[in-house]
């Protein structure tokens, strides 16, 4: 028996590749400081695969589809009455040109109060542009 051809694994991106990943992250996060929980989504591929634990430690996934996504998200986000600013390190890992691993240390702050967050996001490129297809967090698994 043989066996198929891989590719090489440990792809290292152009430094255009990268930049334009940067510039998908900071148009995200813009959104999500807006709070704009549809332009959100728009950035999104779906059913959207969600990887989380839930509050007594059993790991979960599910998938959402873009309804579940908006509404989830808005009542996560609250109704924007109050700033909210984050401040996020990524990491990416390119698989190939067109798929990315994204570990991310975040700290979210609203009304003086910080919270730290760690979450890794999968992305893939598609027709010229970057998407979220997985994101993978803990605590969210009693809403899946």
């Amino acid at each position: 028996m043989t066996l198929p051809s891989l590719p090489a694994t440990g792809y290292t991106p152009t430094a255009e590749e990268r930049a334009d990943l940067d510039r998908w992250f900071a148009a995200y996060d813009a959104h999500s400081a807006r709070r704009d929980v549809a332009r959100m989504a728009d950035m999104a591929v779906f059913p959207l695969n969600l990887v989380s634990d839930d509050a007594v430690g059993n790991g979960r996934s599910a998938q959402w589809d873009r309804e579940q996504f908006i509404a989830t998200m808005t009542q996560v986000m609250g109704d924007g009455g109050e700033d909210l600013v984050f401040e996020s390190t990524r990491t990416p890992v390119f698989l190939s040109p067109s798929m990315a691993v994204v570990f991310t240390d975040s700290a979210m702050t609203t009304e003086g109060r910080t919270q730290h967050l760690r979450y890794a996001d999968i992305l893939i490129r598609r027709y010229g542009a970057w998407a979220f297809q997985t994101m993978i967090q803990s605590g969210w698994g009693d809403q899946l």
